[in-house]
């Protein structure tokens, strides 16, 4: 049984996800975000005809084609959004759009994105209500016009993937935001854990343990709804773990250090009206994805810089100088961050490395080594009792990465 995705593709070669940050611009002040937002666009951001040149280097990739995603600030702030749409449509990329929750998030222009080729949006929710979510973006209103502007995209045609950033203030609405995604409907919940970078403060994490207490709760839910995890690579570790347990018949409590957090997050999870459970043949196809930053993933900024993540502020090349293709396959900082071996730490000495890795963003953001150990990592490597049993769910996946 596989329960880790592998693209069937050699990710030393492509990608598979694309991130374009196509404008800084954006009239939303997130305490977490990792840009410095304006307004107005930058006049120094890829001109129409340089988005349409890094389509086509996209393109060059081949088929099966990257997701690409067109992200920002606000995508819709961008004058020509729409025609970008267009071109990536016409050369067979179905652009994802990731727009701000501000009155641009409209009926008009969620009409227009889908009429322009794009097929999926993403949306930014990190409270179940208005007080939660506006404080976190620190513009009142945006709740509401996040909400008006999900149900407006699926009367348009439009899939959702919602987006929630873990941090001090929301760790225990968590519950309550799987309710209100679950009501509403979306195809993916995807959690994203703070990385200490630009707006993001140190202090706003979360403990380590409470990393572990989230991960088991998201591994519950998933049993419910779609879920992955942005800079929560661990996650795919967690649900090893828990996979393995419960082919075992053994609560996850006797064999995973869990706690407080966890059990009051599942018992608010366990009071809300049970949903119908995700079949297991789409649980699998909704299994976390073996990518990891410049492995699998890459994101070009609105200056045409090339990042392993956009949380990892390490430029490996301009796409306005050289090749897409040339900087993820050849740049020395992809390569290294590529090779398992070099990883230190707890990380280097994992037994889930070859799936996992950590979050080279946040080792970097607080060490200032792309390759130390996982700070927000709890897990003491061949701790866990059942190793024989992880190494043969993990066999059809370290068979792909072997090639």
């Amino acid at each position: 049984m596989k329960i880790i995705r592998q693209p069937g593709y050699n990710l030393n070669e492509r990608p598979f996800l694309v991130i374009w940050e196509t404008t800084r611009a954006c009239d939303l002040a997130c305490r977490h975000c990792r840009a410095e937002s304006s307004p107005t666009p930058d006049p120094r951001s890829l001109s129409f005809r340089e988005g349409c040149g890094l389509i086509d280097q996209v393109d060059r990739f081949g088929l099966p084609h990257p997701l690409f995603i067109m992200t920002g600030g606000d995508p819709f702030k961008r004058p020509d959004i729409f025609e970008l749409v267009q071109y990536a449509a016409g050369n067979g990329i179905p652009a994802a759009l990731s727009p701000s929750g501000t009155p641009l998030l409209n009926e008009e222009n969620l009409t227009k994105l889908h009429e322009s080729g794009s097929r999926v949006i993403s949306l930014s929710l990190d409270g179940s209500n208005a007080a939660l979510h506006d404080d976190f973006r620190q513009v009142r209103g945006s709740f509401d016009w996040t909400v008006n502007g999900w149900k407006q995209a699926q009367a348009a045609g439009l899939k959702l993937q919602i987006n929630t950033t873990v941090t001090r203030y929301n760790l225990f609405d968590l519950p309550a935001i799987f309710s209100l995604v679950r009501s509403l409907g979306a195809m993916t919940w995807s959690i994203f854990f703070l990385v200490p970078t630009g707006r993001g403060l140190q202090q706003d994490e979360i403990s380590p343990q409470d990393y572990e207490a989230v991960l088991n709760f998201l591994y519950d839910a998933s049993k419910f709804l779609g879920i992955k995890t942005t800079e929560g690579h661990h996650f795919k570790r967690v649900v090893l773990q828990r996979t393995a347990l419960e082919a075992r018949s053994i609560p996850p409590q006797a064999a995973l250090p869990l706690n407080g957090t966890y059990w009051k997050l599942k018992a608010e999870l366990d009071s809300l009206p049970q949903p119908e459970a995700v079949p297991e043949a789409a649980r699998m196809k909704r299994a976390p994805l073996h990518v990891n930053s410049a492995n699998g993933f890459v994101f070009i900024s609105h200056l045409g810089e090339v990042y392993p993540s956009g949380y990892l502020p390490l430029s490996a090349g301009n796409v306005r100088k050289t090749l897409l293709e040339e900087i993820y396959r050849d740049s020395p900082l992809f390569k290294t961050l590529r090779d398992k071996t070099q990883l230190k730490g707890r990380c280097g000495a994992c037994e889930y490395k070859q799936v996992c890795g950590g979050s080279r963003s946040r080792a970097y953001a607080m060490t200032g080594d792309v390759m130390a150990e996982e700070p927000f990592c709890a897990y003491q490597p061949g701790s866990f009792p059942y190793p024989e049993d992880v190494r043969a769910l993990m066999d059809a996946t370290a068979s792909m990465e072997q090639r």
